[in-house]
């Protein structure tokens, strides 16, 4: 199991924090350095210093780390017109040697559309939205050197585009969907995805999402293997002392940390990501909410992935 630290930072992070959180998470042998793509914060307070772009933050990161894979989860289909999108992400992917995940859904919180001005359209539209930027971007990043890219859809078109930049492998970095959708969600991850994420399920969700996956891979055809990963909010103590105290800094109760993700001692820690890895989840993305915290980010370093 590969564990993967995942931040938040909408909720109030300069870029220096996330800096410290990357380099701190690389020195440390976590498998990856992960962010959210969200423009306001969620639940009370701020949200101060204010929102920190997340392909900017990536392309930061990208010069000022050496190993750490980096990436999202995920980008918002509504922000950003899928051929600039495409040249951001390769282009950071250069930059970062070939270290960057993609990960791109419909986007969701309507809310932070209205704050900065960006349409939201309904669910079926962002769908079939999402599933033109898959097809484009990957067109574009597996078009060979020298060809162009064209594209006639319901809401794009591209006409002799050079498709450049190039990412660092021919067919562009591991796309990542997710979601617990039941139709399209396993569709388009079977026609498209490297990797499926649930973010924040049960494992009795996650399970069957997986499975849904499968089946559609299996009805697809596909012969590509796929990897399956998962989210959970983390709050890890050497005691229970330790693990309230953590609790209460992210303003949550540890009962329903435990309920709802991975919360108590190392040894807890360590049995429950042996559940989702019985599932056949080979990567855990850790959502770490209190980035001021490093000494936790050692804690499940040294007491949780060297067990798992």
């Amino acid at each position: 199991m590969r564990l993967r630290i995942f931040t938040e930072p909408q909720q109030g992070a300069s870029y220096e924090t996330l800096l410290a959180v990357a380099k701190a998470a690389e020195d440390l042998g976590f498998d990856a350095f992960f962010r959210s793509d969200h423009y306001l914060r969620m639940g009370d307070g701020t949200g101060e210093p204010g929102p920190t772009d997340a392909w900017i933050t990536l392309a930061g990161l990208a010069r000022e780390t050496g190993r750490i894979r980096l990436g999202v989860l995920m980008s918002a289909a509504t922000f950003r017109l899928p051929g600039p999108l495409a040249i951001a992400v390769a282009q950071v992917d250069q930059m970062s040697g070939g270290r960057v995940d993609f990960g791109i859904g419909t986007g969701w919180y309507d809310a932070e559309h209205t704050a900065y001005g960006i349409p939201f359209p309904g669910l079926r539209e962002r769908f079939d939205r999402l599933e033109e930027q898959l097809e484009i971007i990957t067109g574009l990043w597996r078009t060979p050197p020298g060809e162009t890219y064209d594209f006639e859809g319901r809401y794009y078109r591209l006409a002799d585009s050079p498709a450049l930049p190039k990412a660092v492998r021919p067919e562009g970095p591991p796309v990542l969907l997710g979601g617990l959708g039941a139709k399209r969600t396993p569709r388009l991850a079977a026609a498209h995805a490297d990797e499926f994420n649930v973010p924040f399920a049960h494992a009795r969700e996650t399970g069957a999402a997986f499975d849904r996956v499968r089946a559609a891979c299996h009805e697809a055809g596909r012969t590509k293997p796929m990897v399956y990963s998962a989210a959970q909010v983390v709050c890890c103590g050497r005691d229970e002392a330790e693990v309230k105290r953590r609790a209460e800094a992210i303003g949550r109760e540890v009962s329903e940390l435990r309920e709802n993700g991975l919360a108590g001692t190392p040894a807890e820690l360590v049995e429950k990501i042996g559940t989702f890895a019985e599932l056949g989840a080979e990567r855990l993305y850790l959502q770490v909410l209190d980035l001021h915290d490093l000494d936790h980010l050692e804690l499940l370093a040294s007491e949780v992935m060297s067990k798992v």
